[in-house]
């Protein structure tokens, strides 16, 4: 196994991963956008900053850009959000794959929790595929990539 710099897992992980595992423990600051504190759309602006990708500020705004998406269909990069004040989206995170995502949480700051999670799986509204092409590649690509077609 070869291991890519300190603080990395394996250097075949996708740059999605590397760049959420990079701010993984980072705490919850409201309306935070930097590595000092995030909240969920804050963190997720900062991930998809570094692939090219604008996003709006809020959790409420990201939910209306990009594609919909079937939450069998979710694929990594995919934005996925969350009804947790009974008053509509108010919560998003980033698909990690198998079932996993990434978010800043306001008890745990940026984690990563399962949809499968009751918390999570009850309050689910909506996925979104904002990312494609070049910017999507770039997400999930690691050291062992091919040149591949990423619509």
């Amino acid at each position: 196994m070869l291991f890519a710099s300190a603080g990395s897992v394996f250097a075949d992980e996708p740059e999605l991963n590397k760049a959420v595992n990079d701010v993984v423990g980072t705490p919850y600051k409201w309306g935070g956008t930097t590595v000092k504190g995030f909240d969920c759309s804050g963190f997720i602006r900062y991930i998809f900053d570094q692939f090219d990708t604008q996003l709006p500020r809020t959790s409420k705004s990201q939910a209306q850009v990009g594609t919909k998406v079937a939450k069998d269909e979710l694929r990594p990069g995919d934005l996925v959000f969350f009804n947790t004040d009974g008053q509509g989206i108010s919560h998003a995170g980033i698909y990690l794959g198998s079932g996993k995502f990434a978010h800043a949480s306001s008890s745990k700051g940026v984690t990563i929790s399962k949809l499968s999670d009751s918390y999570y799986e009850k309050r689910y509204v909506t996925a979104r595929r904002v990312a494609s092409g070049e910017n999507y590649a770039a997400m999930i690509e690691d050291e062992h990539s091919s040149d591949k077609n990423y619509a």
